[in-house]
């Protein structure tokens, strides 16, 4: 079988970041350690490009190829794009990192990018077969970039859990799999909706694999409960890693979510729908809960996206082209908070100590009070509170759900929000009116404080002016 020009055009994104992996594997390894920050070069290079390649294809049409195991759409092309940037920004954080042993080394920048490629390739899937290798190819590097500090005990443990939990939740999303295709008879997610729209079709197995599905794509999510291993991996891995886990991957998750159950399983709506407000639901409570026994900044933040989670299951719950959309919007700006939140525990970390404890940001408004406001803005928008983006975010995907007519949901969603701004406010209380621990001043680099302020400003601005960003999302979603 030939494929024309016009097939590899679509997927010149992901062949331009393959090859420049490749080559920055190779670059690393013969002059990586002569040349300081090559490795860092060339992976924000390699972003940029192919961040500028996918925006040019925004307005592309929509088309299948490679075999029907590949799509393009304008949803793919803008979720590309949110991703490379968001990589970009977290590339920036992890340069001024520094671990008990030195700065991290080239391999993360090699290992991010092939997660990149994984997250490329779930966004774009069109086949059972397709959206699994992308979520391998993603969750082997995750795995190892969890390990980069071999030297810690508390990062080689972390990484043991999320490698024996991310096989077993992978195994069953597989076997749902395995059991849609044996119902259907067919790999392609629009030849399974087309199946599923025939009468007579086996629903009993089909809910079946319906559920195996709904459990691997809540253990990506971390969605309770099925969240045992956020906590732990968060808190164990280096920042620079963590702050990866948690801000592009969901993206990427939303993707597979929105092909797999939306575009695929439309038909069963009613039924994942059940299953999706069991796991919204749990993760609201449980997650706003729980973190304000935290004590370490790393596990909050970690409870705090399991929270995060469960709303942004409220958009897809809703079920409408609006809550999709709102869900996209939460999706891309909670990624933009989630890097910015751990960025300030690398903001304030220094060689040999990371200040990953919430006593660590005890008047920090004394040592620097642009950086102490940029946190609180961060943190404002995390809680909801206007006029950040988080705030916006959150009203868009509960009016989705008032639509609907699930108030009942949006009032509990409302209640337990009100709960997690508790320890938001709390980080918030400790810089401004808390005395310092430590009066040492920051130590870290110009970029560094650049990325910061723009990351918290780009938060704000968002949040002030969310039409541009929201209007996107219902766009590409039209």
């Amino acid at each position: 079988m030939t494929m024309p020009l016009s097939d590899f055009l679509l997927l010149s994104p992901e062949i331009f970041v393959l090859i420049m992996a490749c080559a920055i594997l190779v670059v690393e390894a013969f002059v990586g350690k002569r040349i300081a920050d090559i490795s860092y070069t060339l992976s924000q290079l390699t972003l940029l490009v192919a961040a500028v390649i996918s925006w040019n294809m925004l307005d592309t049409a929509h088309a299948v190829v490679m075999g029907g195991t590949f799509v393009h759409d304008p949803m793919a092309a803008l979720l590309k794009v949110a991703v490379f940037l968001i990589v970009i920004g977290a590339f920036v954080y992890a340069r001024g990192f520094n671990t008990s042993s030195g700065k991290l080394t080239g391999e993360y920048y090699v290992l991010g990018l092939f997660a990149v490629l994984g997250m490329m390739v779930m966004i774009s899937a069109h086949s059972l077969l397709t959206i699994y290798l992308g979520l391998e190819l993603l969750s082997l590097s995750l795995y190892a970039m969890v390990a980069t500090d071999r030297d810690s005990g508390n990062g080689s443990e972390a990484a043991m859990k999320y490698f024996v939990l991310g096989a077993l939740a992978s195994g069953m999303l597989l076997y749902g799999m395995s059991m849609l295709y044996g119902a259907t008879g067919t790999l392609d997610l629009g030849g399974i909706a087309s199946a599923l729209a025939e009468p007579g079709e086996n629903s009993l197995i089909l809910v079946f694999g319906l559920c195996f599905v709904v459990v691997g794509l809540a253990f990506k999510f971390g969605a309770v409960p099925f969240h045992m291993w956020v906590p732990d991996v968060y808190d164990g891995a280096p920042t620079a890693v963590t702050l990866f886990i948690g801000s592009a991957p969901k993206i990427a998750a939303f993707a597979m979510t929105m092909r797999l159950l939306v575009e695929s399983l439309g038909s069963l709506s009613v039924d994942w729908q059940g299953m999706l407000i069991i796991l919204a639901v749990l993760s609201l409570a449980l997650g706003n809960i729980v973190a304000i026994a935290q004590t370490s900044m790393k596990r909050m933040l970690a409870y705090s996206t399991i929270s995060h989670v469960g709303f942004l299951l409220l958009g897809l719950i809703a079920n409408t082209s609006a809550g999709y959309s709102a869900a996209m919007f939460y999706a891309i700006t909670y990624a933009l908070m989630a890097i910015g939140g751990f960025a300030m525990i690398i903001l304030l970390s220094r060689a040999g100590f990371e200040a990953d404890k919430l006593d660590d940001f005890k008047g920090l408004n004394d040592r620097s009070p642009w950086f102490a406001f940029m946190m609180l803005i961060l943190m404002f928008s995390m809680a909801g509170v206007p006029p950040t983006v988080g705030f916006y975010a959150k009203l868009s995907v509960l009016q989705a759900v008032v639509d609907v007519h699930m108030v009942w949901l949006a009032v509990v969603a409302v209640a337990f929000s009100i709960i997690g701004a508790f320890y938001y406010i709390r980080v918030v209380k400790l810089m401004y009116f808390d005395e310092a621990v430590s009066d040492a001043p920051l130590e870290t680099s110009t970029d560094m404080q650049i990325a910061v302020s723009v990351n918290g400003l780009l938060v704000l601005a968002l949040g002030l002016f969310p039409g541009g960003l929201l209007t996107l999302c219902i766009q590409v979603l039209g």
